[in-house]
């Protein structure tokens, strides 16, 4: 009887080209000597145990257990047996650490984020508190309010796992997502200076945490963001009991299943203003930023488990008398979507590394201007990008990518939330037109691509061509749609897509140039063909009637 042999994994930091190519173009020898044997202790765990933990655990869930058996109301919590591991690994790992120790200067957002990168796939969405808690981090350094620093930062940033805290970020309302200046929860000053919150948080991921960063309105405060503050709260008495606050359910969602997340009424929670009593919108800024990059490196990194195991299946499943991997179009399918993960991964290591040099008071006033504009851009592209690969690495598995307990859907069922979480491509592409109008155009970026192709090969010249001009469309664009504010919000998606897909195209020709002189020629091959994928975006002659004739299936405004 015929017996299929399922894709395997070997050490993923090990037979990763792309993060080891980067890392040595980027990083000093001694850097990457000093980082390199953690790193692949990393990929060997995520490779091996961690994965076989995924499979065996693939139907485990998190529980919501209201009440003891006493009828006390204990909002308990219990956790997958993933979950359980992933905690005190990335504890004792650092990966929250790694970016505050500063122990390589501006290269350390790159070394911590090459282990998110290696850790994420392999942890059923545990990220995602890591993001929040690196976030809640930098919002209350950036905050200045030393008193909060003392007593949470050591908690965020520890190695131990007996004293370190995850931190929730609740914003998301029923009133709205994106638009939390419609926000209904309500900040009360009791007579003894004591704030409480209360009100209804319709979505609040890792409900485990110990503390989170809150928005809030001050009662009397206008409608609006700016009268939203932002107030921290420690969510948990010392007999782990709620402190005001009550889990109404977790949620049934499409994915990120293991990840607990809830739905929260406030009654009463103690909480202090993290940074006075308005403009609460701007105070956690900074966290978004974080989790938006944190977003855009989970993008890639699970593009890349997705191709470790399709490129591996491919060896080893026999179709038409041989394997897949000798046949020219399975090949071809595999190289295009290789070609889209490379161009994502070094979009979004290229934003880390912008926040390292940022942090680390090590960069230039330009480098802050594209930290600024290529956040939200990287963040939109690599999730789209995402979604596509990997809709594709279930295909090039036939049936079995449909089959739930090859624990293969759970690759595109967890990615599809990248493109939502913390901000929608159109909320981020209408954050990109923003961010220019406070940075006056595209100048940042034009230096950036000066300096990433300034000595490119001869033979890379077409393509350092192609990405320079989809930039200079995407500012002629930006110029012409400046009178018409109904085009520019039309085609800001695609605009903010060209640009993403731009700067990718200029990073793969930079990494090219670098990896040509060693010998390797797959940065060239994955540049080549990025750009047949099309790099401009932008659209000639849209017709914003047609958009909503099609998009609301209405008749022309005479016919009705």
């Amino acid at each position: 009887m015929f017996m299929q042999e399922p894709p395997r994994l070997d050490n993923t930091y090990e037979a990763d080209s792309l993060l080891r190519g980067y890392l040595a173009c980027t990083l000093s020898t001694d850097v990457l000597h000093d980082i390199e044997p953690e790193l692949r202790e990393l990929g060997a765990l995520a490779g091996g145990p961690l994965y076989r933990l995924q499979l065996e655990d693939r139907t485990g869930e998190p529980v919501h257990i209201p009440w003891d058996a006493w009828g006390e109301r204990i909002d308990e919590v219990r956790l997958t047996r993933v979950w359980q591991e992933a905690e005190p690994l990335a504890v004792r790992f650092g990966l929250v650490a790694t970016a505050y120790e500063q122990r390589h200067g501006p290269f350390s957002r790159i070394h911590q984020f090459a282990k998110v990168y290696l850790f994420a796939p392999s942890t059923d969405i545990y990220a995602c508190p890591l993001a929040m808690t690196d976030g809640a981090a930098r919002t209350l350094l950036d905050s200045g309010n030393r008193r909060l620093i003392e007593r949470a930062l050591p908690h965020l940033t520890s190695r131990d796992p007996a004293t370190f805290w995850t931190s929730g970020q609740w914003m998301t309302e029923l009133t709205g997502g994106s638009d939390v200046g419609r926000s209904q929860t309500v900040a009360r000053c009791d007579a003894d200076g004591t704030w409480r919150l209360y009100g209804r948080k319709w979505f609040v991921s890792a409900i485990t945490s110990q503390m989170a960063l809150i928005l809030a309105r001050p009662e009397g405060n206008p409608p609006g963001g700016r009268g939203l503050a932002l107030f921290y709260a420690e969510l948990r008495d010392e007999r782990g009991r709620p402190r005001g606050f009550q889990i109404l359910r977790l949620k049934d969602k499409l994915g990120t299943r293991k990840l607990p997340t809830a739905e929260v009424l406030l009654d009463g929670l103690p909480a202090e203003p993290v940074a006075g009593l308005t403009h609460g919108t701007r105070a956690i800024a900074p966290m978004l930023n974080v989790t938006r990059t944190w977003n855009a490196i989970t993008a890639a990194a699970f593009m890349q488990r997705g191709l470790m195991l399709a490129r591996d299946y491919a060896r080893r499943r026999i179709a038409f008398g041989r394997p897949l991997a000798e046949h020219p179009l399975h090949l071809d399918t595999l190289a295009g979507l290789q070609a889209e993960t490379a161009a994502a991964f070094h979009l979004a290591f290229l934003v880390a590394e912008l926040m390292g040099r940022v942090e680390a008071e090590a960069a230039s006033d330009d480098e802050h201007a594209l930290l600024r504009l290529l956040t939200p851009v990287a963040k939109l592209t690599t999730a789209r990008q995402a979604v596509a690969v990997l809709s594709e690495v279930l295909e090039a598995f036939g049936g079995a990518g449909y089959v739930e307990d090859t624990g293969l859907p759970v690759l595109l069922r967890d990615a599809q939330v990248l493109p939502i979480w913390e901000g929608t491509t159109n909320v981020l592409a209408l954050d990109v037109l923003r961010a220019l109008e406070d940075l006056g155009g595209l100048k940042s970026l034009h230096e950036a691509f000066g300096a990433w192709l300034r000595e490119v090969p001869e033979a890379l010249a077409p393509l350092a061509h192609e990405a320079r001009a989809a930039l200079q469309t995407a500012d002629a664009w930006l110029t012409e749609t400046a009178v018409d504010p109904v085009r520019l919000q039309a085609d800001a998606r695609r605009f903010a897509l060209t640009l993403g897909r731009a700067a990718a195209l200029a990073l793969l020709v930079r990494q090219a140039a670098w990896s040509q002189t060693r010998g390797d020629d797959r940065p060239a091959a994955a540049a080549r063909r990025f750009a047949r994928h099309g790099v401009n975006l932008l659209p000639t002659g849209t017709s914003p009637a047609d958009s909503r004739m099609l998009a609301l299936d209405e008749p022309p405004l005479d016919a009705r």
